[in-house]
């Protein structure tokens, strides 16, 4: 196959071409820079890209034994997580060439099992709601959403096989849904997020975005350190729970059928599915995570408010003033009600591998000013539990409309599981 069809594979197939001598990095790399030459002006999903630099690993590369299971694979690495050889620019001018002297440890271990770090992608400011320059790879007139909208646009346009994202509310699932790729947010805690800039820490978490399901087990075994074993769909039929949640009425229609149309072809399939009603508690889940965001927020960025506060966004002072300005019995009050619904989380799972849930109100908005609301994945994302988006579904124009599949907490392997069985039975669109 010609090296410029190379950067359309996944992880594991690259990892796997590699190992193989059916290709080399140097023809992977050169593939996905290729693509990023021929796209960027229109995507604006890198925030740098130093295509001899790429190349220089490339080269290492091919010229060591295999060091790991991602030896040779180029990587994309959000803008908030630090890298020793790049800038880490946040997404602001006030860390414009800001040079880290070490890797946080996520790029640091997909490093040391052979992996290339291909460039940094574009980040809202502080992984927040202001938006930067990256567009819809689908339609450039529409949001990529927010906060990893460069690592969801790169993957999508096929300019490299997968990136790191990091969520706080929905900054993984939202954008993985606006663009059409898999997108992964694992239980709380379950990847190291140290030489990631904070942003609230009761939330912060680190995920991925692909295009194939097996890679995320082939990344996590690297990042947690686990021995690589097939994702396969379970033995027997899964059981899944609708969840509407109750902020179904912000849905619009195209998610609001995307997620009827899943549950009625899964059931068809085999699955057994029920509806599931979330104790009237859960309604503020997504209120109260914006107050804890809000609150940690003010904290981690002291020094950004004391020092540089004219460089922020308004958006951003906003965010800030209102987290120095809420009592701490208030948000205290806010993560102890986060923490009694996730301890009642099981509840819904009972009888239960999984919930199908909205990811996103719809398709991504037109214009860029606005990265969509997080609401349909912030709330699992403030009870800590994993949640996975799946391109199932397109919307009116044509555009990518994502589902939700949520996991039990530190049930990761089995919504993963259950992940594969449903993409096998619902297959993604052809997007415009």
């Amino acid at each position: 196959m010609p090296s410029t069809d190379l950067n359309q594979f996944p992880v594991r197939e690259i990892a796997r071409r590699i190992a193989a001598d059916e290709t080399t990095a140097v023809a992977v790399t050169e593939a996905c820079l290729a693509r990023i030459e021929a796209r960027e002006d229109n995507v604006h999903a890198w925030a740098f890209v130093d295509p001899e630099l790429a190349l220089k690993q490339a080269r290492a590369c091919d010229k060591q034994e295999p060091r790991g299971p991602l030896h040779g694979v180029p990587l994309g690495v959000k803008d908030i997580i630090d890298t020793r050889d790049m800038p880490t620019q946040m997404g602001s001018p006030v860390y414009a060439g800001h040079r880290p002297t070490a890797d946080a440890a996520c790029v640091a271990l997909v490093r040391a099992a052979g992996a290339i770090v291909l460039g940094k992608t574009v980040t809202t400011e502080f992984a927040g709601s202001h938006p930067g320059p990256t567009a819809n790879p689908h339609n450039s007139s529409h949001t990529p959403g927010g906060s990893s909208s460069g690592s969801a646009a790169a993957v999508a346009d096929f300019m490299v096989p997968a990136a790191f994202g990091t969520q706080t509310g929905s900054s993984i699932l939202r954008p993985s849904a606006y663009c059409g790729v898999i997108g992964y947010k694992p239980t709380f805690g379950t990847y190291n997020i140290s030489g990631i800039k904070a942003a609230a820490q009761s939330l912060d978490t680190l995920g991925l975005h692909v295009r194939d399901l097996d890679d995320i087990q082939l990344l996590t075994s690297v990042l947690v350190h686990r021995p690589l074993t097939p994702l396969k769909a379970p033995a027997s039929s899964p059981r899944v729970g609708i969840c509407r949640t109750p902020l179904w009425d912000f849905a619009q229609p195209e998610t609001k059928a995307a997620i009827e149309d899943a549950a009625t072809r899964l059931a068809q399939a085999g699955a057994a599915v029920r509806d599931v009603v979330m104790p009237e508690s859960f309604a503020c889940l997504e209120a109260v995570r914006i107050r804890i965001n809000c609150y940690e927020r003010s904290r981690h960025m002291t020094n950004e408010w004391h020092d540089y506060r004219e460089a922020l966004s308004d958006r951003f002072r906003a965010v800030m003033q209102t987290g120095l300005d809420m009592p701490y019995d208030e948000y205290v009050a806010a993560i102890r009600l986060t923490e009694d619904c996730r301890q009642q989380s099981d509840t819904l799972f009972d009888g239960l591998d999984v919930l199908l849930a909205p990811c996103v109100d719809g398709e991504a908005p037109r214009g860029l000013a606005e990265g969509g609301n997080p609401r349909f994945a912030g709330l699992w994302t403030a009870i800590r539990l994993p949640a996975i988006s799946l391109p199932t579904h397109a919307g009116p124009n044509g555009l990518p409309v994502g589902i939700q599949l949520v996991g039990r907490y530190r049930d990761d392997d089995r919504l993963l599981s259950v992940a594969k069985w449903a993409m096998e039975k619902l297959r993604a669109p052809t997007f415009c």
